[in-house]
């Protein structure tokens, strides 16, 4: 019904976090809409289990819509600018930043 596995873990990636070559079975898939599960049409890229491991692996329901809204106000712009909007759209509707210790 899925098709053969075999061959899977010979193939080689690039972790798209850190640029390491590593075979496929040491790697994660990554969907940046969070539903790796919906095959149809989508093409992956992977993450070293290194980087899959520092990822947050909070949902992330709004975060591509909020980075659109951001794109939309600002237009073309500095990566301290992108981040301080980001910083503070995120504040306002959702509470302070805290860093979490590891």
């Amino acid at each position: 019904m899925w098709g053969s596995r075999r061959n899977r873990g010979a193939k080689r990636i690039t972790c798209i976090a850190c640029g390491e070559d590593v075979r496929r079975s040491e790697a994660r898939e990554y969907d940046k809409h969070g539903d790796r599960w919906e095959r149809r049409n989508k093409a992956f890229e992977h993450l070293c289990k290194t980087c899959y491991r520092d990822l947050c692996h909070q949902p992330r329901d709004e975060l591509e819509a909020l980075l659109v809204e951001i794109q939309t106000e600002l237009g073309s712009c500095s990566q301290e600018t992108f981040l301080a909007h980001y910083e503070k759209l995120v504040e306002d509707r959702y509470g302070p930043l805290e860093e979490r210790e590891r």
